[in-house]
């Protein structure tokens, strides 16, 4: 007996609500799922030695069969960075644009996914079959070309899900966002808007991206020195029109960190970034121009630690040294929780001499204000409003904004990762919730870190470490070499002679106290460690990690 069709869809966020990153939006429809975005969030200052944060998607590993497919919004690490984690897990064809699967394939190339992976490539108005699903990909305006809303209809009705957009009316590739398209779509009936929410606190509109140029061109026509431009590697309008200013005034272009290298080699061989080869000059050729013949594209907007710019802030850079006469152009907004780091590096050149240009009036935002996200949902028209990419504030306004616009509360949902919203022509309710979260990404190692490493690590860091090593003839029960002791982080050992001592003292007292032919050797040492900790505490006041090595005889 055939089944009824199904009267409803479900939207499973994975990420990027209540966050900022790590975007990633699962649909289902009956036995077909589709995802939207596949993005990395950059770890806080809490997760040491953590590099990226990849969402949790046990979900789609448990109904890998049923992925018809990845469709990509854009080309952001926000959006892409998790491919290279994910694929190895669940694999399924991905949908993008020419650039963001430019941006992919390099991407996959360096984790030797490229070949394995079936990347197809659409044009903004364009419609593919995925199951039940049909999606068509509407141009939007962003801060990198080439990004796309999706509009999703199955059955159920018709989802669409904005992508990261603004409406900027002169877009630096003259490419402005298909109204057209949107209203057609809204004619035809949105069940379900699926929102950036973004910038809602701002009022009024966004700046266009041309704006930066303006700016641009003044801090070059001034420039005594080098100038050292850096935004998201990404950020390829901003990237091209710092390069066109340099070549207004002379200057070569230098690239500087792998990322920046790479994005701009694929934005040139699709097209997307016009530059003549001879504009482009090694780093390590830089010394031998005048510092008013020189531009610097780098890496580390966003203070991230290893970052090109981070290493020159900090005087590391091994083809860099800062002069006094450079200009250092930041532009770009710190991601909430990178404030610190940023505002380090700003110092740190500062206090080299360099000239430091930041805030609002060299960076435009890639996100729409309120009245643009006013603006989607009088397009659309909506039913109902899920809003994404934001943390809890955001997503909490937006509702307020779209109640304000003649939406119920009902009407509105607040989504947290890992909710199953269920759409129907008569309502939107969280009906289930599915395993999400975040996967910390350390090396090569994939969910191989977890909150007691990150503690352990932390502990490290503030605390130290201090290893007694001993060896112990187990048929005398007596230690026969050592205790020698190890500290790194903890004290300064030819200072602390007489703790050193003490501790070895201890550990031998424990020994003969605790030693027999039936002593468990784990509790020995979980002995000595309490003991140890609880000695050296009383003496500093401080809890080094004691981690006791035994070598059996």
């Amino acid at each position: 007996m055939e089944r009824p069709p199904v009267n409803h869809v479900d939207i499973v966020p994975l990420g990027g609500v209540g966050e900022i990153g790590k975007n990633m939006t699962a649909y289902r429809y009956g036995d077909d799922i589709v995802v939207i975005d596949c993005g990395v969030m950059f770890p806080e200052e809490h997760q040491l030695g953590v590099d990226l944060v990849v969402p949790d998607v046990s979900y789609l590993v448990e109904h890998r069969d049923k992925v018809r497919g990845f469709l990509l919004t854009h080309g952001h690490e926000d959006h892409i960075g998790a491919l290279p984690f994910i694929l190895r897990q669940v694999q399924a064809p991905l949908y993008g644009t020419r650039l963001t699967l430019g941006l992919v394939r390099a991407k996959l190339e360096e984790h030797g996914l490229a070949a394995s992976t079936k990347m197809v490539e659409i044009e903004p108005g364009d419609g593919v079959d995925l199951g039940e699903f049909d999606a068509q990909f509407i141009r939007v305006t962003h801060s990198i070309p080439e990004a796309v809303s999706i509009a999703l209809r199955c059955p159920a009705g018709t989802v669409v899900q904005t992508g990261d957009f603004k409406f900027d009316p002169t877009p630096i590739d003259g490419m402005i966002s298909d109204y057209a398209l949107f209203t057609e779509t809204g004619d035809e009936g949105v069940l379900a808007l699926v929102s950036d929410s973004t910038n809602v606190e701002r009022q009024g509109y966004s700046r266009s991206e041309r704006i930066v140029g303006v700016e641009l061109d003044a801090i070059f026509n001034e420039a005594k020195g080098r100038v050292i431009f850096t935004t998201f590697a990404s950020n390829i309008h901003r990237l091209q029109q710092a390069i066109t200013v340099g070549m207004k005034y002379d200057r070569k272009v230098a690239l500087v960190g792998r990322s920046m290298i790479r994005n701009i080699r694929v934005a040139r061989d699709l097209g997307v970034v016009d530059v003549p080869d001879n504009v482009f000059v090694p780093i390590e050729q830089v010394k031998n121009y005048h510092p008013v013949e020189i531009t610097l594209l780098t890496t580390g907007s966003q203070g991230e630690p290893a970052s090109a710019l981070s290493r020159m802030a900090a005087g590391e850079h091994r083809h860099f040294d800062i002069h006094e006469g450079d200009t250092f152009v930041l532009s770009s907004q710190p991601i909430p929780g990178n404030e610190d780091a940023v505002h380090r590096n700003i110092n740190n050149l500062f206090k080299r001499g360099a000239t430091v240009i930041y805030g609002e009036h060299v960076h435009v935002s890639g996100h729409g204000h309120e009245e643009e996200l006013r603006l989607m949902v009088n397009l659309t028209r909506p039913r109902f409003i899920v809003p994404v990419h934001g943390e809890a504030r955001h997503l909490s306004l937006f509702k307020r904004m779209a109640m304000t616009m003649g939406y119920a509360a009902d009407d509105v949902v607040v989504p947290d990762i890992g909710d199953v919203i269920r759409v129907s022509k008569e309502k939107i309710e969280v009906v289930d919730r599915v395993v999400g979260g975040s996967v910390l990404v350390d090396g090569i190692g994939i969910g191989d870190v977890g909150e007691a490493v990150l503690r352990d690590r932390k502990h490290l860091s503030q605390d130290g470490i201090f290893l007694p090593v001993f060896a112990i003839d187990r048929t005398q029960n007596e230690i026969i070499a050592g205790p020698d002791i190890v500290s790194r982080g903890f004290v300064f050992m030819e200072d602390a002679g007489e703790l050193i001592e003490e501790s070895r003292l201890l550990i031998q007292r424990v020994v003969a106290e605790e030693l027999t032919e039936e002593t468990d050797w784990l509790a020995l040492r979980q002995t000595i460690r309490s003991r140890l900790s609880k000695f050296l505490f009383e003496k500093t006041g401080r809890r080094p990690m004691v981690m006791p090595v035994i070598q059996e005889v």
